[in-house]
Parts: structure tokens; sequence; C-alpha cells
């Protein structure tokens, strides 16, 4: 079972939720405010902003051939117009870290983060909003661009359209003839009455903003850097529909799959983004396997959305897939399975270019803190030590020889 030559096996981070100290971020205030629902502040996180290189030391050491990690755009331009050349250096470093430990880097433009003046310019529900984050993207890879060979314009692009369905389909007494849209979506998920909520995870006009930016930041970035292969990622669900739910399944894989190809057409390649099955239709299975964040063990998901997302005529790059456990035995199985299902893809014609698994440390999991365990190098936030599971090893392992057994 063998994978191509120059197949990536990586791990993934995003920088708000490892970094630490993100203060410049969208997030950060929401984390802090009265009667919200996060159950505790990102804070230190896990230090990687001056841990990196003891961690990429830690993926070398372990057999991985690449490292995706995201640019926080809220350090490069804390406030609208001023470039931080600190910032810029500081990510100079890590991608020269990465280049010297023989990962190549892939890099997001932006998870989910924005700087926290955004939202008092109408944020992501603002027309000029994709012209400002281009901008921002030219700024980088005009800097970085020749250290950077695969870059991510937006983590998840559809991921407005997920938060709205999530919230409509919500059984009573919660659910409401229609569903809250924008700051609304933000105040009825986060619990925090701030005024200007406009993240990009909630945005009203979310999906069309997010296209149009995604296009833009591919120019930009193009135009800066033009080596460099560009693409976008999405949440790609495995919907399994009962009989009756066929058309509700093609509809919801429509808008959150099909919609967007108009706007990836050209790109050099599509991160597909996957951790379990929806089942439409029927009673929930009661005694399925549930994960720390409540949804279902389910790698084989993986497999099915690849092969959907083939439709895309583009190479795949599996740019996050993962199991949140605090039993490491499970997270061995779920790599075993979800990887046996991308070999099998490949062996059917399927063009898949690499395997991310999320995530490389036990991070910050936005509004469920820190319990949610995904990391496959364990960290202990009093001391910043770092733990090598044994998942860690066993997908290292398939990375080093390229090959399953």
């Amino acid at each position: 079972m063998v994978f191509p030559d120059g197949f990536l096996w990586g791990t993934a981070t995003a920088g708000h939720q490892v970094e630490g100290n993100n203060t410049a971020s969208d997030f950060w205030p929401l984390e802090h405010a009265p009667g919200s629902r996060f159950a505790e502040p990102s804070g230190d996180a896990c230090d990687h902003y001056r841990l990196y290189r003891q961690d990429i030391a830690l993926l070398k050491e372990l057999g991985f051939t690449s490292y995706r990690f995201s640019i926080e755009w809220s350090r490069v331009e804390p406030e609208p117009g001023f470039v931080s050349r600190a910032a810029i250096e500081h990510y100079r470093d890590v991608l020269t870290a990465c280049h010297e430990s023989g990962l190549t880097p892939m890099v997001t433009l932006h998870h989910f983060t924005s700087p926290k003046w955004l939202p008092d310019l109408g944020g992501w529900e603002s027309d000029e909003t994709p012209e400002r984050f281009a901008a921002h993207c030219r700024v980088v890879m005009a800097e970085l661009g020749s250290l950077i060979p695969y870059a991510v314009t937006i983590n998840e692009a559809n991921i407005a359209v997920l938060t709205r369905r999530m919230l409509a389909d919500r059984p009573a007494p919660e659910a409401t003839e229609q569903a809250p849209v924008g700051a609304d979506i933000a105040d009825s998920l986060l619990g925090a009455d701030l005024p200007n909520v406009f993240l990009f995870a909630f945005g009203d006009a979310g999906p069309a903003i997010a296209r149009r930016a995604h296009v833009l930041a591919r120019q930009a970035i193009r135009e800066a850097s033009p080596a460099t292969k560009v693409g976008v990622t999405l949440a790609l669900q495995d919907y399994q529909p009962e009989p009756g739910e066929e058309e509700t399944a093609r509809l919801r894989w429509a808008e959150t799959f099909d919609d967007f190809l108009p706007s990836i057409d050209g790109d050099d390649f599509l991160g597909v983004q996957n951790y379990t099955r929806v089942r439409l239709g029927g009673t929930a299975e009661a005694e399925v396997e549930r994960t720390q964040m409540g949804y279902e063990f389910y790698p084989q998901a993986l497999e099915n959305v690849l092969r959907k997302a083939a439709a895309a005529r583009l190479p795949l790059i599996v740019t996050e897939n993962g199991v949140a456990s605090a039993d490491d035995t499970r997270r061995v199985e779920f790599i075993r399975q979800a990887t046996e299902g991308v070999h099998r893809c490949l062996a059917d014609g399927v063009d898949v270019r690499g395997y991310f698994y999320w995530s490389a440390l036990d991070n910050y999991e936005w509004m469920f803190g820190y319990r949610p365990k995904f990391g496959l190098i364990a960290v202990d936030r009093a001391t910043q030590r770092r733990t090598i599971k044994d998942s860690a090893h066993f997908l290292g392992a398939i990375a080093k020889r390229n090959s399953l057994t």
C-alpha cells in the first residue's frame, strides 16, 4: 500500500489555537467578554509563537514531510494599513525552520480569525473586506512568497453555510421560524452581547464574500509569487441520507461544495477537510462511539468525501482530518482507517496529493477550550512541556515509509 512519490505527510495547526496571546485578534475580546460561552480564554495557548523551532524539530524527528500553519492577519496588520515588520520576520523564521528541517510548508492566510479592527469596518459582511484581505495576502507573499510553496487563502471558506445550517437544524424550543444571521448567529452561539460582531464564521453574506475574497486573494498571491501553488479548503460532510432524504443530501452538498466550484476554477489544488459523517433522517444512533466533540467516530467519511470532491477536477489535499479523544489508541485506529481510505481512493484514480492530520498539538478548540484532545503531541499548559503520543509515532512511521502495512 505504497503512496506516490512526493506525497505530503503532515500535521496542521492554526495560529490563534497554538501561538498564544493573539490579543489583536477579533476572537480575543469575545473570549473575555461577560456572558461569553467560551469555556475559557486562549491565553498562552501552546506558546507556539515562541516554541515553534522545538515543535518543528519534533515533526521532523517523527518523520513528517510537511507542516501546515497559519500566518495571523492580526499580527501582520494589527492596525489598518500598518504592517508589523516584527511579525513578518517572525513568520520568515518559521518558514526557514521548516525548510531547514526538510518540511514543506503550507501556509493558511486566513484561519477563522481576523484583526479586531475589521468588525468596526463591517467585518465579513462588508463588500470591502475581500479587497482588504487580498491586500494582506499581497503583503505576505511579496515578503515571504519565495519560502511558501503552498498557500491556502481561506480555511473552510464554506463555514458560514455550515454554521447557519447547524442553527436552522436545532430542535425546539431553540429553533425559530427564521434562522438568525450575522451578528445574531454570533450572539446565539457565543452568548456575548457585543456590537459589530461580524466574524468570518457567522457572516450573513459570508459565502458570497468568502468566494470573492478567495478569487481576489488568489490573484494577489499569483502576482506576488507566481511559483506558489494556491488553493482553498472546504469543510465537507459525508451526508448519508435515509430513504426519502436523498434530495436533502443533494441540496446540502450543493450549498457546501457545488456553489463554490466557480470560484475555485483555476486553483492549483483543493483542500478537503472532514471529521465525520452526517446522517439525514431517521433516528440518531444512541450506541455509536462519540468523540470529545460529540460527533460520531467515523473515519470512513474521509474516503467518501474525497470521491465526491473529485468532481472539482483539481488535485486534492486532505488539509484536515482527525479525532478528539482522550484515548490515543482510538486516534491510532482513526488514522489507520482514514489513511487506508485515502489509499483506496488513489488506487481508483482519485488525485490525492497529501494528508495532514489535525492537529499537531493538543490546542485551543475555540468555544470548547482545551478539553478536546486532537493532538498527536500532548501539551502540559502549566509547563508547556511536549509529550509525543503513540499516534504521532504511528502516523510518522507511515510518513517515513510512504506506505501502509
